[in-house]
C-alpha cells in the first residue's frame, strides 16, 4: 500500500468517529509523522479527546491520558523513583507520559512548573529522574488540549512550552448536519468502541522515516525563511517565530506533501500550514490588542506581500 494510502485510510477511520473534522484528522497525521505536537484550543465538548483516541486505536498505539489540574505535580506526569527496602534500592515507576500517544488534557489549568515537565519529553522524546535519562517508546507523539485562555483557573503556557507544540489547531463546532449524524451515531453506541486497527505502529516508524525524504527545493527553503523573517519585523509583534518554527513548517510541509500523494513540496503546502505553525508562535504587542488584530491577520499579511517562489521540476 502507498504511502498516500496507508495515511488515508488512518484519516478515513478516524472520520467514522469525528465527523466533519478531516482537515484536523489531517493535521494531526502531519503532526506525528513529523515528530511533532499538535495543541487544541476550544471550548469543551466538541471532539477533542475523541479524536485522539480515535487516532490512537487507528495505529494500535498505546494511549495514555493525563488531566492536568492545579494539583498535579511533575512526578505525577513523568514518573517518580521509589525505594525498596526488600533489595535497598530505588527502582523506576513510570508516570503516564512514557506511551505512544499522549492526551495532555486541558493542560493550561496546571501549574507553570507542572506544565514544564513536559519541555525534555517533547523535544528530546526522553525523561530524566535522578540524573538518570530514560527514553520514551517510539513513536512518541502528545496532543495536549486547552480551553480558551479566557476561561476561569487557566494559566498561559509559557512561549519556551508553546514553542515545543508543531501545530496550534482549533477543532470548531459542527455544521447542524454534521451534529445531526453525530447524534445518530451515538444514540446505540459510543462509535469509538469500534473502531480497529488500520495500520501498526511499525508502518507509522516507516512513514515517519520516508517524509524525511520528500524534496524541499532551496527555493522553499527560501520561502520559509523569508515568512519566518517577516514575523520578527512586523510593527504589532514583539516576538516572532524562532529558528524552531522554520524547521516546524518546513517539516510539516514535508509531511502534508506525502499526504497528498507527492514526493516534492509546493509553496501552497507551505501557505495552508503557515497560520498553524506560526499562530501560537507570535507574540503580539498590546497595540494589536487594542487594533484587534490576530496573529492569523499577521501571518494573512505576511503571506500576501512575501513573494511567491517559482517552482521548479524536481531535478532541474
Amino acid at each position: 500500500m502507498k504511502s498516500k494510502d496507508r495515511l488515508n485510510a488512518v484519516i478515513d477511520n478516524i472520520e467514522k468517529v469525528i465527523i466533519g473534522k478531516r482537515d484536523i484528522a489531517e493535521l494531526s497525521m502531519v503532526a506525528m509523522l513529523s515528530h511533532g505536537h499538535v495543541l487544541l484550543e476550544d471550548v469543551p465538548g466538541v471532539g477533542k479527546t475523541m479524536l485522539v483516541r480515535a487516532l490512537a486505536k487507528s495505529v494500535g498505539a498505546e494511549f495514555k491520558r493525563i488531566q492536568f489540574t492545579p494539583d498535579l505535580l511533575p512526578s505525577d506526569v513523568i514518573g517518580v523513583s521509589i525505594y525498596n527496602p526488600k533489595d535497598m534500592e530505588f527502582h523506576f515507576r513510570p508516570g503516564p507520559i512514557m506511551g505512544n500517544i499522549i492526551l495532555a488534557d486541558e493542560i493550561n489549568r496546571t501549574s507553570p512548573k507542572t506544565q514544564s515537565s513536559l519541555l525534555e519529553a517533547m523535544e528530546e522524546a526522553s525523561v530524566t529522574i535522578d540524573g538518570v535519562t530514560m527514553p520514551i517508546p517510539k513513536p512518541f507523539f502528545v496532543m495536549a488540549t486547552q480551553n480558551p485562555i479566557e476561561y476561569e483557573g487557566t494559566y498561559p503556557l509559557p512561549e519556551a512550552q508553546l514553542d515545543r507544540f508543531l501545530l496550534k489547531v482549533k477543532m470548531g463546532y459542527p455544521s447542524p448536519k454534521e451534529e445531526m449524524e453525530v447524534l445518530s451515531r451515538a444514540q446505540l453506541s459510543s462509535p469509538i468502541e469500534d473502531l480497529e486497527e488500520v495500520i501498526s505502529l511499525q508502518e507509522v516508524l516507516e512513514l515517519q522515516e520516508e517524509v524525511k525524504k520528500i524534496n524541499v527545493d532551496e527555493t522553499i527553503r527560501s520561502y520559509i525563511v523569508e515568512l519566518t523573517r517577516q514575523t520578527r519585523n512586523d510593527p504589532y509583534v514583539y516576538l516572532g517565530v524562532s529558528p524552531r518554527g522554520s524547521i516546524a513548517l518546513m517539516k510539516a510541509s514535508q509531511a502534508y506533501a506525502m499526504l497528498k500523494g507527492r514526493d516534492y513540496v509546493t509553496p501552497d503546502d507551505v501557505q495552508y500550514l503557515a497560520k498553524f505553525v506560526f499562530g501560537h508562535r507570535i507574540m503580539l504587542r498590546s497595540e494589536a490588542r487594542y487594533d484587534g488584530i490576530t496573529t492569523d491577520e499577521i501571518t494573512d499579511r505576511i503571506l500576501a506581500k512575501t513573494r511567491v517562489p517559482v517552482q521548479r521540476l524536481v531535478g532541474q
